[in-house]
């Protein structure tokens, strides 16, 4: 079950799908041999070489600052009846999709900056002027681990003192702390204000 997920319908009309969408890949932290630079970003191509029956597969990457092409090990001195046959062929193929999967694997250290946006299904929404309930589906395009009051203060374009006085106020009611980190789909739900009390 995806990070917060509630597993059943909160019975609330009123939906809203907020989409973390992906910009690029993340760089990959390396130091730079020529320069002090320490992001990487895949060139998209693997090298593979084959001595007998072992096989080394490397992850080509480019310094971020200088261009240097350098080699990320991915499979070392393998068995080649130890790796499966699609998955060399997508390696020999220089597939694309390899490409990101082996990057947001969390096999490297990362450097998420500048590879994500939030996009709303909604025009902007202001919670002081509609008192009504709301439930806000997070989806995730790309596995970016990002803070939760981030996204709410994005998606609801307020400052983080107001989202934390919503959140402690009950008004905003998350599945995980208002601080933590997530990078999977998750569920939260914008509750009613009560009516004002008759004079």
């Amino acid at each position: 079950m995806p990070v917060g997920s509630t597993g059943a319908s909160t019975g609330i009309d009123r939906k809203a799908l907020w989409a973390v969408t992906e910009l690029g890949l993340p760089a990959i932290v390396k130091a730079c041999t020529s320069c002090r630079s320490t992001r990487h970003h895949p060139t998209g191509k693997f090298r593979v070489n084959a001595g007998g029956k072992l096989l080394d597969v490397w992850l080509l990457v480019s310094c971020e600052s200088c261009g240097r092409t350098s080699k990320i090990t991915v499979h070392e001195r393998t068995h080649v009846r130890a790796l499966d046959h699609d998955r060399l062929l997508r390696f020999e193929g220089n597939d694309a999709a390899a490409v990101r999967e082996l990057v947001v694997s969390g096999a490297f250290r990362l450097d998420w900056a500048g590879t994500w946006a939030l996009a709303t299904d909604m025009p902007f929404y202001d919670l002081a002027a509609d008192p009504g309930p709301l439930e806000v589906v997070v989806r995730f395009e790309l596995p970016v681990p990002v803070r939760v009051e981030r996204l709410l203060m994005a998606g609801f374009r307020l400052s983080r003192g107001a989202v934390r006085g919503l959140v402690g106020s009950g008004r905003v009611r998350l599945p995980v702390a208002v601080d933590a980190k997530v990078r999977a789909d998750f569920t939260f739900v914008v509750a009613a204000t009560s009516p004002p009390a008759a004079p």
